[in-house]
């Protein structure tokens, strides 16, 4: 029993640790958590501890993740939000995380994306161009509206 509430203990302090270092999503602690064999009421509650004392913050955890694939990845909104739900996150979380994407920013960066990929294309015929930019920024998470709407200003 013993043995058991150090594990316990244990399990906290390396998941406070690891949480002060880096944020972290309530989904990947609880995996990483269980890793210590710990029965899932004591792991609840250990989440719920790390919740209270501000380790954990799932909102924290999507804007800090938008801003980083946005600015290091050059991700689209599609990609971030498919990556946010496979990491058990809620719809309305994670609504908030890609409020914080500057809507001028963004475009500008899907232009260049366009841009950058037209120039690497070597055929000359338009539909084709078009289809290779549009399969390539659908691919990064662009949303296909503001493909469209912006491919004129890449194929002038």
């Amino acid at each position: 029993m013993e043995n058991h509430e150090q594990n316990v203990q244990q399990a906290y302090s390396k998941m406070a640790q690891l949480c002060s270092r880096s944020e972290q999503c309530s989904a990947d602690i609880r995996k990483k958590i269980l890793t210590y064999e710990i029965v899932d009421e004591i792991v609840d509650e250990i989440i719920e501890k790390l919740i209270a004392e501000k380790y954990i913050d799932d909102e924290r955890f999507a804007r800090a993740y938008v801003n980083d694939k946005f600015r290091f990845n050059k991700w689209g909104r599609v990609k971030m939000r498919f990556y946010l739900r496979q990491k058990g996150l809620s719809d309305a979380t994670i609504e908030k995380g890609l409020e914080k994407i500057d809507e001028e920013k963004y475009i500008k960066v899907l232009v260049k994306i366009m841009k950058d990929k037209a120039k690497t294309i070597k055929n000359k015929d338009r539909f084709t161009k078009m289809g290779q930019i549009i399969r390539y920024t659908q691919g990064r998470g662009f949303e296909p509206e503001l493909i469209h709407r912006h491919m004129n200003e890449v194929l002038d």
